[in-house]
Order: C-alpha cells, then structure tokens, then sequence
C-alpha cells in the first residue's frame, strides 16, 4: 500500500488566494462555446454553399429534388463526420473543456445524426439518379458503383461505419468486452478515409470554387493531423521519454489490484490525481490493446500508481503482471481534477472502483480543513478504506462511509442515506448547493447521483463526472 503523504499546510479560510482551477475553468467554458458555435456555422456555411448551387430551385422538381436533399445530406455529414474524428482526436483543448463523460455523450450525439445523414445522403441520391423509380433502383445503383470514381471505396467506407455505429449501440455495447468495442470502433478512422477519395473526386460542392476546396481539405488534413499528433505521435512520444515500467502489483480486495509505475522524468508528465491514462503492458497476448485506467493516488514525480477491477480481459490482467514490464501509454486524459475546480468547499463522491480517482483527489486538492467531503459509496469490501481514514485524519476530510445495500430501488447512497437520500444529503453537505462536486461509479449509479444532486441546488457546470459501463 503507498505511503500516504503528510498533511498538507494549507491557506485559512480567511485569506484564501484564488484557486489554481479557476483561470482554467473560464478558458474551458469560452472553449465549450466556440465550439458550438464553429459547429453551427460549420453547417450554416455548408447549407450555404447548397442554396447558392440551385438546390432549393432543384426541390421543385421530383428526381432532381431527391437528388438536392441527398447533396445536402451529404455536406452535412461529412462536416459532422469530422468533427466526429476530432471528438476521437484527443485534442487537448477539447479534453480539457469537455472531460471524457461530457465528450462522450457529444461524441455520441454527433455520430448518430451524421450517420442517419450518411444513410438519407446514399437513398436520396440513388432515388435521384433513378428518377425517383424504385424498379430503377438496382440498375441505377451498379452503374455509380461501376462508373463514378471513387464510389467503391465510399461504399467499403459505408460498410466500416455500419460496424461501428450497430457496435455503439447501448445493447450492444453490453454484450460486448470492452477491448472488443474499441477494436471495432477504430474502423471509423479507415470509414472516413475511404469516403474521402468519393467526396473530394466528384463532389460538386467540394470542387465548384477554390474556397470550397479549400475549406474541404483543410478541414479533412486537420482532422487527420489531430488524429496522428494526438493519437498516435504524443503518445508514442511520451511512452519512449518516460519509459513506464511496472514496479509491484497489490492486491487491494479480492478482485481489485493496484499497479505501481516507475519511470523517467515524471514531473514533466502533465498528470492530476483524478485524470486516467489508457496503457498497453508489452507482456504478451493482450499487449496490442490499451484500457483505461485512473490514477489512484497523487503524482509524485517518481512513481504512478493505478487500480482497476476485474470487469474484463484487459484489467484482470493486471493481477499477474511481473515487475520489470513494460508500458505504453496514452494520456493523461479526464477533466476529474484540479482544472475543473472553481469553488473552495468541494464534495467527492465514489462508488466500488469508482472511489480510485476520488481516493487521489482526496489527497492532493488544496483545501483547508473541513473544505472536503468525502461519500463513500460501497457494497462488500470498501476500498481503500484504511487511506481514507488516514487522509481524513491528515488532512480533516469529512469522510461519509455508505455500506450496505441500497434502501429502496432507485436509490443511490444505501440504507444509511434512509428513505429520503435528498434530506440526507442535506443533512451531511448542508452547503452542497455551494460547492463543486466530483463524482465517479458505475454509470446507472452516476447518472442517479446527478439527478439527486440537482434537485439540491448543485448546478450543472459545478457538476464534474466520470463514469464507466463496463
């Protein structure tokens, strides 16, 4: 188990000097609202560029029009669709305004009606080169296939995106493992590739002006560039700069382990306890896919330590990593930190392994004593029970253990919480409404402990959450 840090001297309450976070957290929220709003004057340009090549005079008439619609439709989806490449990016700007829960569920959002677009774009142009006759459908449908350049691999392009959005999908994604998932879901990247050549080829919006061209690829090379940067070169970077090799594997509870990291020049590692990093253990089989882990205890500079359940191939691994392994990695990502902070009074909130970045910020947020409370959500064994005794007694966390089985279904902070979870909340964090909240667990669970916490005043934006599905 790490050796906790001595208590830190912290600021009285009095003369508080402004919070680390709260410069960061303007900068995010300005970077939350241009991104909006290139968004929406992305699609505003693109519907432009339409109405001024005829398309809405194109309406009037039955082929034509099925033809138009499908233009439109296509110029919408692929702007979204790079935006969608940009959401996978890992760019940091848009990790640190969005965090992974929120950049999820735009990433989510986006790629579902960029693909109804993709589909209503492929059946409105068919329909319209086929004069809008479906027994003229087939034939139709060979000949742009056989003749049009390009049209081939915007198919086998189609192809890769059904993959991944049947594979994104809620029931799916429950029956599938996670490494699974992500495998497939990188078929995205080689489905915007293959679309590329179609639309760049013989797309008449894309081709009808320089400034149309231009637009077009340079938003296709910047898309590329983030993904290669950020996904590929930083990490790749960073791995052979710091040389992560696993040190010891603990045991915290019968299917949870934590891993120790050492490594070269941490300190230059941008890490926050909160944040996760996604690691490769060059130990054999199951080497070529990364997971996600968080990091469970503040960042020393020297070493880093991670914890994970057993909830799939990739993390039930960990139990028989040898020291002396070597790791790749990625990250670190998560907006559960620091940065996010804009309050002095904080509340953490954790449930099972959720509990491991919270356990991190517990002990490395600046605050002065009774500035932090901690709930601590659990079933069974509590993890890292005995630390967060300690950091409570160090530090003078106001620490809320909440064993037990829930009270009544629907609830989320167990039978000690009664049948009014809203009142005790109140009762235990009277100013709850006043302080930022960060919360990690299961995302059923997540998504009930936000619903309790707005209905106490918390508002969104002082709301910071990370969840996990698998």
């Amino acid at each position: 188990m790490t050796a906790l840090a001595p208590a830190r001297a912290v600021t009285p309450p009095a003369s508080r000097a402004p919070l680390p976070g709260h410069a960061s957290s303007r900068l995010d929220a300005t970077v939350r609202t241009a991104s909006a709003l290139v968004l929406w004057l992305g699609l505003v340009l693109v519907t432009s560029w339409w109405t001024a090549a005829g398309g809405v005079q194109e309406l009037a008439r039955w082929g034509d029009g099925l033809t138009s619609v499908g233009r439109l439709a296509g110029l919408w989806s692929a702007d979204l669709l790079l935006v969608q490449v940009l959401l996978m990016s890992r760019l940091p700007p848009l990790e640190h305004a969005f965090g992974r829960d929120r950049l999820a569920r735009v990433h989510r959002v986006v790629g579902f009606a960029s693909f109804d677009l993709m589909l209503l774009h492929v059946a409105a142009i068919l329909l319209g080169y086929a004069s809008g006759r479906w027994s003229a459908l087939p034939g139709t449908t060979w000949a742009l296939v056989r003749d049009e350049p390009g049209i081939l691999l915007s198919v086998a392009g189609t192809a890769c995106l059904v993959a991944v959005v049947a594979t994104s999908v809620r029931a799916a994604r429950r029956v599938l493992r996670y490494e699974s998932w992500h495998l497939l879901h990188l078929y995205a990247y080689l489905g915007v590739g293959l679309a590329l050549p179609h639309q760049l080829w013989t797309g008449t919006e894309f081709l009808s002006s320089p400034g149309r061209t231009v637009y077009w690829w340079t938003l296709w090379a910047g898309a590329a560039g983030a993904v290669l940067v950020w996904r590929v070169g930083l990490p790749l970077v960073r791995s052979l700069r710091h040389g992560l090799r696993v040190t010891s594997v603990v045991r915290e509870a019968s299917d949870v382990v934590s891993v120790h990291m050492s490594g070269r020049r941490l300190d230059r590692l941008p890490l926050r306890s909160g944040q996760f990093i996604s690691a490769r253990f060059l130990d054999g089989p199951g080497s070529s896919r990364s997971n996600p882990f968080s990091v469970s205890a503040a960042p020393d500079g020297r070493s880093i330590r991670i914890t994970a359940k057993a909830l799939g191939a990739g993390s039930a691994r960990l139990a028989s990593l040898r020291p002396g392994t070597r790791v790749l990695f990625e990250g670190p990502y998560g907006r559960l930190s620091s940065r996010a902070r804009t309050r002095p009074r904080v509340l953490l909130v954790g449930a099972g392994v959720g509990i491991t970045p919270i356990r991190a910020l517990a002990e490395d947020l600046a605050a002065a004593p009774g500035d932090i409370t901690v709930l601590h959500r659990y079933t069974g064994e509590p993890l890292f029970a005995r630390e967060l005794t300690v950091l409570a007694a160090e530090r003078g966390l106001l620490l809320h253990p909440l064993p037990g089985p829930r009270s009544h279904p629907g609830a989320v902070l167990g039978a000690a919480a009664g049948p009014d979870e809203l009142a005790a909340l109140r009762a235990w964090v009277p100013d709850v409404a006043e302080r930022d909240v960060f919360l990690c667990g299961p995302t059923a669970w997540t998504d009930g402990v936000e619903r309790l916490l707005h209905a106490a005043g918390v508002p969104r934006d002082h709301l910071h959450t990370e969840s996990f599905a698998w």
